[in-house]
């Protein structure tokens, strides 16, 4: 076979590629050459500069991250794909109700199952119309991938300042996936960047993430403090949280190109009765088996009763809301540590008399000297406050 035989085969392959990808719903596809990732370089000094946090699966994984060849020797081409999740439920107006904030990816199922299925299906289809023998293997999110740089060089979109893939057409609410092959096709040309002098992103970060543009330190951010931190939350960046009880948006939500965004036509990314905008207080009740059951299948389950239930109390304290003191109250003698500390703290920024005294109490009995710290603190924040409020 010629070489322009050759380009007409990968050619006409490609399309097909992407047809078949488009009708498995992915909005988003593009093809690349396995090449070390653009910004492998970036991504090392990244990790270098402690801007990771505990993110310590990335440290261990970096040579992989780094460059395709390590993780899948065999594979010649990626095909990058993207699927909405985007729905049309807003953020509800400021207003008396203690209510918290979910991501929206997570309002729905765990996407990477099913992004894998589909990718998985993609490949059977594909070696059902090529002529010959093809290894592939396929990528959501949870492998050791920089899904976004090979997106980009694929020509999904762009990282954009707030470090996510912006597409032009269809914005930044996409779950990427990959599909690594071990045959030569047509590939892509990368989109120039497109974010301009915008930096909407960057100053809307409420705990001030952002160490300048597409730098981003994962310690001050949102998702990492609701998600990826297990241990205890910074107390400086509590207030700053706000009422997010498993990641933001807010980078997202501010970017021009999302305005336009439409929503997914999956139905698994829809949202599940009560994670859109959750009311907070019954959810610091929840044992761990009724978490488990209402979170089965749910992106929020990675977080882990003990950090859920960690961050409802943190938004419980920031949203003062008297109502909470009851709950806060009973999860002073919750089973875990962490729970116990982040509820004495959000009663220190609610304040009261019966929280003063249940404070009091608990430090009778606390064993953990991190939570004793935690009650110590809050019982200052509120004496401080009461006599702040007293006349004279």
């Amino acid at each position: 076979m010629d070489a322009s035989s050759a380009d007409a085969n990968r050619a006409a392959l490609s399309a097909r590629i992407k047809e078949e990808a488009r009708r498995l719903g992915f909005e988003l596809v593009g093809i690349s050459a396995v090449k070390p990732a653009p910004h492998e370089q970036s991504f090392a000094q990244w990790l270098r500069e402690g801007f990771a946090g505990e993110l310590d699966y990335m440290k261990r994984t970096e040579p992989l991250r780094r460059d395709p060849h390590t993780l899948v020797p065999w594979a010649v081409s990626i095909i990058s794909v993207g699927m909405n999740y985007y729905t049309s439920f807003s953020r509800p107006e400021p207003s008396g109700e203690a209510k918290g904030w979910i991501s929206r990816y997570a309002w729905g199922d765990d996407y990477h199952e099913l992004m894998k299925r589909k990718l998985e299906l993609l490949l059977a289809r594909l070696r059902q119309v090529h002529d010959g023998p093809l290894e592939g293997r396929a990528f959501v999110d949870s492998g050791p991938v920089l899904e976004r740089d090979f997106a980009g060089v694929a020509g999904l979109g762009w990282i954009g300042k707030n470090t996510h893939l912006i597409s032009p057409k269809k914005g930044s609410w996409f779950f990427l996936g990959e599909l690594f092959l071990n045959l030569p096709l047509a590939y892509d040309r990368p989109l120039r960047d497109r974010c301009g002098k915008c930096d909407l992103c960057l100053k809307a970060c409420p705990t001030g993430a952002f160490v300048g543009p597409y730098l981003l330190d994962a310690r001050r951010c949102i998702s990492y403090l609701t998600i990826e931190l297990k241990g205890w939350m910074p107390r400086h960046l509590r207030p700053l949280v706000g009422n997010h009880v498993f990641g933001c948006d807010i980078c997202q939500e501010v970017c021009p190109y999302n305005v336009k965004a439409e929503a997914t036509d999956e139905a698994a990314y829809r949202p599940r009765p009560g994670l859109h905008a959750p009311e907070l207080i019954p959810l610091l009740s929840l044992d761990e088996a009724e978490f488990r059951r209402r979170f089965r299948g749910s992106p929020v389950g990675r977080a882990k009763r003990r950090g859920f239930l960690r961050n409802v109390a943190v938004a419980l304290g920031n949203s003062k809301s008297a109502e909470a003191l009851p709950a806060l109250i009973d999860a002073l003698n919750d089973e875990e540590a962490l729970v116990r500390g982040h509820a004495a703290w959000a009663l220190g920024q609610i304040g009261s008399q019966s929280a003063l005294e249940a404070l009091q109490g608990r430090l009778q009995i606390e064993g953990d000297a991190e939570v004793r710290s935690e009650i110590e603190e809050a019982i200052r924040t509120v004496s401080e406050s009461a006599e702040n409020r007293s006349p004279g």
